[in-house]
């Protein structure tokens, strides 16, 4: 049994503006890392010094298959009017920039510090409080009507 949408309501609007940008951009670099990473599997990890032999490929396409997860979710998520479902991605994806930001960290301390390494720490921090203020922009779009 399906429920039915309560037609008395209306219609909350789709993810627009500066969250649908975030989140389709979000989404094309995600998936093409995840091409990147099936289909060269030491690119990225020698990008930060990192060799990858064949032996250990396994682990990149893991990560491939996860990056295709998100960025698949990502792009989706640019289509939804569900404020509920548009936060619990948001959070997710804020959590995982976050949590990969922190890791690069803790991987500096045993590991020479790079540029890319930095970069990349940044580019990730950047990330996630672009994806709260567009998130926010949206939201408060979306409940003051």
């Amino acid at each position: 049994m399906t429920a039915e949408p309560d037609a008395t309501l209306p219609a909350a609007p789709r993810v627009r503006g500066l969250l649908r940008v975030v989140f389709l951009i979000h989404g094309v670099i995600t998936l093409a890392a995840a091409v990147v990473l099936a289909v060269l599997p030491a690119a990225i990890p020698a990008t930060v010094g990192i060799d990858v032999g064949p032996d250990a490929f396994l682990l990149s396409y893991f990560l491939a298959a996860a990056e295709l997860a998100i960025g698949l979710l990502s792009l989706g998520a640019a289509q939804l009017s569900d404020p509920a479902a548009v936060r619990l991605i948001v959070v997710v994806f804020v959590v995982f920039h976050l949590a990969t930001a922190a890791l690069e960290v803790v991987y500096l301390l045993f590991a020479p510090v790079t540029a890319v390494l930095l970069v990349n720490i940044a580019v990730r921090v950047i990330a996630a409080v672009v994806f709260i203020v567009a998130w926010r922009s949206w939201h408060r779009r979306v409940t003051m009507g």
